[in-house]
């Protein structure tokens, strides 16, 4: 099969260029072996090697940030993109709005794994007009921290009645800007924007928030923790429902997972650090977790100390998804406004790898998604990637990640069938061998 296939790949003038022909699907074949028994070697020389690093979307476009209002490149709503953040740097885009639908803008900012940070470190992105008038902002930061992570933050332009500002079809910019103390690593940190839409309301009804809601910690669930291992960004977000689950998490790691979370309902999720007999040494801010809405605006993060006993990292509890919490002041209430995917996160302090080793660390995860589904608010369209379908709660009982559900073929393929990278590239030659065999005929 190999020597017709390279025959048929050669010019077809004689035996010298199927010779040939052979000879370069044989090294393909070899070489697709060796990365093959790369993949497999034993988890111990894995330990060493450095944490995944963060998976872009890989269809976001690459879009030059401008240093001016004036040169700003338009982003198109559901697009993502990508770009680069230098130190104490600030880049503009911009951005076509009508009067019919929300807007919102997220950025996550992902550092090169290793820098250091201090207090305050962090990155601020905004919404203005024409005239400069702010539309709406998020900043977020490492905290105290001082180790480097994915950081999320979104800014919105609301379409109201009820607000004054902001409200004309015209032109608006979003500005992404980076705030770094003078110890901080001075790395560049790479980007990935996303501007998605929400459609207004048929009609607007009263926005009070009832005074008392459900605040109380459900009892977790019980039965033995189901493997769930994370994802390595919002693309490739491991899809969970309520549950106990499993993972492991390197020093220095950010795993990604996601959860549906309809109108009416509440989201209440916990991180546990199993337990070490390695040492007993302190590591402050050991684990991080967080809390990110179906838009990629930040809402909540919680960390916890490790001293090789059992720690626990709570998210506060939140009030049930609403429509009306976007009126509230706290940050939080108003990041419960959507129905939809809500992303949570788990870090590991790097500082782990200096008093524990370098090799993984057990996570038990516990998720409850409490209440009843209620109608949505009444859109008036699509609400897109503000409501939870069936096929999203199908995703969530299976495990699937976001790439599998919106047809990333390649990661379907790994993903289903447990194949090595040397197994994919002899499926990739497979597919090349019957192309060239077309072709040629």
């Amino acid at each position: 099969m190999s020597t017709q296939a390279g025959a048929t790949a050669g010019d077809g003038t004689g035996r010298r260029g199927r010779t040939a022909g052979t000879r370069k699907v044989a090294a393909l074949l070899t070489a697709a072996a060796a990365v093959g028994t790369l993949t497999a070697l034993p988890a111990r020389a894995a330990e060493s090697a450095p944490p995944p690093a963060y998976s872009f979307d890989p269809a976001a476009q690459r879009i030059a940030g401008a240093a001016s209002s004036a040169d700003a490149k338009p982003m198109d709503p559901g697009k993502t993109y990508r770009d680069t953040l230098k130190k104490d740097g600030k880049l503009y885009y911009r951005l076509h709005l009508d009067t019919l639908r929300n807007s919102y803008v997220s950025a996550v900012a992902v550092p090169q794994p290793g820098g250091k940070t201090a207090y305050g470190d962090g990155f601020k992105i905004t919404i203005q007009d024409g005239s400069g008038t702010t539309c709406g902002y998020q900043d977020v930061s490492f905290g105290s921290g001082e180790y480097v992570r994915p950081l999320t933050a979104y800014a919105q332009r609301i379409v109201h009645p009820d607000v004054s500002s902001c409200q004309e079809a015209g032109t608006y910019y979003v500005i992404v800007e980076r705030e770094s103390d003078a110890t901080s690593t001075p790395d560049d940190w790479e980007l990935e924007l996303q501007h998605v839409t929400e459609p207004l309301l048929k009609q607007n009804g009263p926005d009070k928030l009832p005074d008392s809601w459900p605040s109380g910690t459900p009892e977790p669930v019980a039965g033995e923790p189901r493997e769930r291992q994370g994802g390595n960004g919002f693309h490739d977000a491991v899809s969970l429902d309520t549950g106990e689950w499993r993972a492991d998490i390197r020093p220095g790691q950010t795993l990604f997972w996601r959860v549906p979370v309809d109108w009416g309902q509440q989201l209440f999720a916990s991180a546990e650090l199993g337990s070490s007999d390695k040492g007993d040494d302190l590591v402050s801010y050991a684990l991080a977790l967080g809390l990110d809405n179906p838009a990629r605006g930040f809402v909540d993060l919680q960390t916890v100390g490790f001293s090789g006993d059992p720690a626990t990292a709570t998210l506060a509890p939140r009030r049930p998804v609403d429509h009306k919490n976007r009126s509230s002041y706290e940050s939080a209430t108003t990041g419960m406004r959507f129905a939809g995917w809500y992303y949570l996160t788990a870090t590991l302090s790097p500082e782990i790898a200096q008093e524990y080793g370098d090799g993984p660390v057990p996570l038990i995860l516990r998720v409850t998604v409490r209440g009843d589904r209620r109608q949505g608010p009444g859109y008036d369209g699509d609400p897109g990637v503000f409501q939870v379908t069936k096929d999203d709660r199908k995703a969530a009982a299976s495990g699937a990640t976001g790439a599998e559900v919106t047809g990333d073929s390649t990661m379907v393929a790994v993903a289903a069938g447990g194949l090595g990278l040397g197994t994919v590239l002899l499926v990739g030659l497979g597919g090349w061998t019957l192309w060239a065999r077309r072709a040629a005929r």
